[in-house]
Parts: structure tokens; sequence; C-alpha cells
């Protein structure tokens, strides 16, 4: 029996499905009433609830909550009780077949989340039994009670943190840091401009923005509650807050006034959003891609390249994830920058609400709407 690196085994009933995770350690299937030795030598310890899907498409069709037996822990893994997973865009597009990483079907759904380690394997000397732990990578399936995890495969974070930060710590503000900090030389009293404000990411770049003394102007888009949203950005740390409808008025000269031109933008919408943050680039700044909920391209005008010499560059957290995976230092030192910035109340997981995972249908519909800033986090 071959098996794919990135595919483990979750087994329910007399069937024996394939989910993203480690497959290294050691287990055996129980498969119906006999016990399939194939190179493997441990059988299941103990059931999970977990949300898997056989088939994209509309996300709260695609999923069903299913039971499933865990195999024993083997020498190089840890069981894993989770506590907590967010959904998140790439979720969502994950199960409608349209994001760029895919795992083999049927798969558990949930790229990020935090879980408690309830049983550690003989051979696993960089976790211990209590710790918290959350994904180095994308393609683990976090939303489940329970799973049987390689030891490597995950990264440990300190208690003392509120619960849905660390269960949102992976992704976003991961995302945030890495291009606040990447792509220009950023000092106190510099200027970076991004769309999509409100989303996950954008709340964590005006966090960590703010700690280190940047200022940011913060577009968003236009809806009833746009005063209430726009105090609550300011309150986190925003600079400025603006609609993308008054971003292309002439008054923006006067916004400009007070703080200097942008050296970073940072695009999370694409298409004209994108085109207007462009315009308001130094000479010479970068703008940075990370995300495209317009779903249209990203326009350059020729101007821009040529006159102000601007730079149009891409990031995926998941990339640089896997690019640094050999550098332990790498993804350590930036969780733990962010952990400091969490005890000192100047980083905060997004507004969120807890649901259970037997409300998945209602969470992942409120997950697709727009003018959402809040957050759906399955708690187990």
């Amino acid at each position: 029996m071959k098996l794919s690196r990135v595919a483990s085994f979750l087994i329910r009933r007399h069937h024996v499905y394939r989910a993203p995770g480690p497959v290294s350690c050691n287990e055996s299937i129980r498969y119906g009433a006999f016990l399939t030795k194939n190179n493997f030598s441990v059988s299941a310890v103990q059931d999970s609830t977990a949300l898997l899907y056989r088939k994209h498409g509309e996300p709260s069709q695609a999923v069903q909550l299913e039971s499933l037996e865990l195999p024993h822990v083997g020498p190089e893994c840890v069981l894993v009780k989770m506590l907590a997973a967010p959904i998140n865009p790439s979720d969502l597009n994950m199960l409608q077949g349209t994001y760029a990483l895919l795992p083999e079907l049927p798969a558990v759904g949930g790229n990020e989340g935090v879980g408690q380690v309830m049983e550690v394997g003989k051979q696993v000397k960089t976790l211990k039994l209590g710790d918290w732990v959350i994904p180095r990578d994308a393609g683990l399936g976090t939303w489940r009670t329970a799973a049987v995890l390689k030891a490597g495969d995950l990264v440990s974070l300190p208690k003392d943190i509120p619960v849905l930060s660390a269960a949102t710590l992976g992704v976003n503000p991961c995302t945030a840091f890495r291009m606040l900090t990447d792509f220009e030389e950023l000092k106190p009293g510099d200027t970076v401009i991004q769309n999509a404000a409100n989303s996950g990411v954008g709340q964590a770049v005006i966090q960590i923005a703010a700690a280190k003394g940047i200022q940011t102007i913060n577009v968003i888009r236009d809806r009833p509650d746009v005063q209430h949203l726009s105090d609550r950005l300011t309150a986190l740390g925003a600079t400025h807050v603006i609609t993308e409808e008054k971003l292309r008025r002439p008054e923006t000269k006067e916004l400009l006034k007070s703080c200097p031109r942008p050296k970073l933008a940072l695009n999370g919408v694409g298409g004209k959003s994108a085109t207007e943050l462009l315009r308001l680039l130094q000479n010479g700044g970068s703008m940075v891609t990370y995300g495209g909920m317009a779903k249209q391209p990203v326009t350059v005008p020729v101007s821009a390249l040529i006159f102000k010499d601007v730079k149009i560059r891409g990031f995926w957290v998941t990339q640089w994830k896997r690019e640094n995976k050999h550098d332990e230092d790498a993804l350590r030192n930036m969780l733990d920058e962010l952990c400091v910035l969490i005890r000192a109340g100047k980083l905060s997981a997004p507004a969120c609400a807890e649901v259970r995972l037997q409300d998945f249908g209602k969470a992942l519909e409120n997950a697709m709407k727009p003018y959402v800033s809040t957050k759906q986090v399955f708690v187990m």
C-alpha cells in the first residue's frame, strides 16, 4: 500500500479515508474486524469527530460530520486534542476546489487551529504532554476533535495567550508580519496602505504596524455600519480609515498631507482597488498581493512602472513556510515575536464567533457572507 506524502489514514466503520496529514508514524490500519499489517504496527486508540469532504462544491453542502477511529500513536507522533480551529477564506477555496493546494479526497477540512498534546510517541523529543501546538504547514485538517499527527508537522505555542489568539495565529498574523518585514525597510513614521483592512490579515497589519510606529491608511468597502467598523479599526491602531469610494476622490490628497506617501501597499482584493493603491504609492514603492477577494485581475498602469518604478510582488505564507522549513529559527522567532505582542495587549485575535462542529452548516454559510468581519471558529 503506497501513501502520498500528505496523506494519512482516517478510519470509519469499514472504510479507510485519506486526509491531509503525516504518514510516517508507523501506524497499522484496522479495517473492519481485521488488523491489516503492511509495514505498520499500530491499531486505533480513540474516536474523533471530524468535518470531512469527499468532493468539492458549495462549502456548507460539501462537508459532512463524521465519526472517525484514530490509530495508536506511533513513535514519531503525538495525539492531539483540538481546542479551536477557524474558518479562513483559503479553507473555503479548498472546499470549492479553487485553491492552489488541494488535498487528496476524502479530506478533513481546516488548515489552522490550536490543539493540546495528550499522548507522545517514544521517539518524540520536541513536544511534551500538555503542550499547545499549531500546524507548521497547511493540509493537516484541523476541523476535528482529535488527530494523530507527526510531531515534526507541529510547532508549540505558549499556553499563556488566549486560545482564540493561538487558534488564529498561524496564518493571518504570520502573513501580516512577513509582508511588513520582507518587502520594504519600514521605519517608525513610514506609511503602509492596504485594502481589505477589516480582514484577518488587515487587522493584524494594523496592530503590528502600530506596535512598530508605522502609520497605516486602511481602505474598506462602504457598508451600512461603516462608521462602527471605522471606529473599531481605529481602536486597533489604524491611523486613517477610508472607503474605496472616497479613496478615488480628490480629497485623498489632503489625507497624504498628514503622512508620507506609502512605501508599501498590501493588496487582498485586486481589480480597481489594487490600481488605486498603486496610484498612491511613493516612487520605488512595493505593492504586495496576498489575496483576490474581488476575483478580478490586478491591472498595473504603464505610468506606474515607467515613471514611479513601483515593484509588484506576491506573497503566500504557505510557500514561505515551505521555503523555510529547514530553518527552525525562522518560524520560531516570528511566532515568539507575535506572542510578545499578544501578551502586551498589542495584538488581539479578530472578532470571533465560537461555534460547535455540529453547527458547521451555519458557520460555513456565515463565513461566505459579504461585509462580515467576524471570524467563525470551531471550538471543540
